[in-house]
């Protein structure tokens, strides 16, 4: 496995070794112990979930306030544009994205720890995203700031007016939205 560093520091692209000949490939997903070492830290997953969403389909920026996630996201079929923002007040980065491309094809895993929000724009016909979390989903918990809040100043490569769910449409922009410390 190879780490390639993000402009946020503790968000790290994962590119797995990747053995493959004429009949397929096969590629480890994940190995807790690497992963581990490749963090720094003791980390511990308790749900997988994955989600199908056609071209355009914008999903973000969310991230739980109470239970706070973290995530491994790879992308199985399709291309995604993901990004990720430091939503920590406290943080020297605040408020700052690190973007990135996740495509079935390029096989890369991005990690994202708790404290940040995470969004992502399907580029290709359709996309399955699969990701690992480290504490369950808690609809109460649960909060979005508006993928175009101008204070971000996310450059998204939007080919179409994005297809949003209205919880997505209607997200807070950042300075009113409440936030880790």
């Amino acid at each position: 496995m190879q780490v390639i560093p993000t402009s946020l520091p503790e968000v790290l692209i994962i590119e797995p070794d990747v053995y493959g000949d004429m009949r397929g490939f096969f590629y480890e997903s994940y190995n807790e112990r690497k992963f581990e070492q490749l963090v720094g830290r003791p980390v511990h997953f308790v749900q997988d979930n994955h989600s199908r969403s056609a071209k355009n389909v914008l999903r973000g920026l969310h991230y739980q306030v109470q239970q706070p996630q973290g995530k491994l996201m790879r992308v199985t079929a399709g291309e995604v544009f993901d990004v990720v923002v430091d939503i920590r007040s406290s943080s020297p980065t605040f408020g700052q994205s690190a973007c990135t491309y996740l495509s079935a094809e390029n096989k890369r895993m991005l990690w994202i720890p708790e404290g940040f929000a995470h969004g992502f724009l399907v580029l290709s016909d359709s996309a399955d995203v699969q990701y690992k979390a480290t504490d369950y989903w808690a609809p109460e918990h649960e909060r979005c700031i508006l993928w175009n809040d101008a204070d971000l100043n996310i450059e998204w490569p939007l080919t179409a007016d994005p297809l949003l769910s209205t919880k997505d449409a209607f997200g807070k922009t950042l300075r009113v939205a409440e936030v880790f410390a």
